[in-house]
């Protein structure tokens, strides 16, 4: 379950994480606002973590999400015990504050949100995982207004 980081400002990144691709989107504490920054391909450890340690060291993020996947019915899965392992490595490798957001759904809302922006398959194809981690931090940050939870 989420993780409370305890902090009201400071920048977030979040990862929409997959076995050949992790979205990556920031946003920040005090306006509650998430942007789609970009997608790290491969599916090396080492240079996923490097490209994500560059990241933080720009960024200087208070926290981290990750996109939690579930089943549509909210039953875990495979992918979901990888999610938690990923999780766990960010965690470790930068002792950070890690929370986890609900995912389901997140790459078809991204689809369409590029689908109607004007953006054809192929080119949208290059920006569907970083726009799903933008989907994933908002809705984040969105559940934290609405239930007056601090972050």
């Amino acid at each position: 379950m989420p993780e409370s980081s305890g902090q009201a400002t400071g920048a977030v990144l979040a990862f929409d994480f997959g076995e050949k691709r992790i979205g990556v989107a920031t946003g920040e504490w005090q306006v509650r606002q998430a942007h789609a920054l970009t997608t790290i391909h491969g599916e090396a450890n080492a240079p996923r973590f490097a490209a994500i340690a560059t990241l933080i060291q720009e960024w200087q993020p208070r926290s981290l999400v990750v996109g939690r996947p579930l089943s549509l019915d909210g039953d875990e899965h495979a992918m979901t015990a990888r999610c938690e392992r990923f999780a766990n490595q960010l965690r470790g490798r930068f002792g950070l504050s890690v929370d986890y957001a609900d995912e389901r759904l997140s790459s078809v809302a991204a689809q369409e949100s590029l689908r109607s922006a004007g953006h054809n398959s192929r080119k949208a194809s290059k920006h569907l995982d970083a726009v799903a981690a933008q989907l994933i931090l908002q809705d984040y940050f969105d559940s934290r207004s609405d239930s007056g939870a601090s972050p």
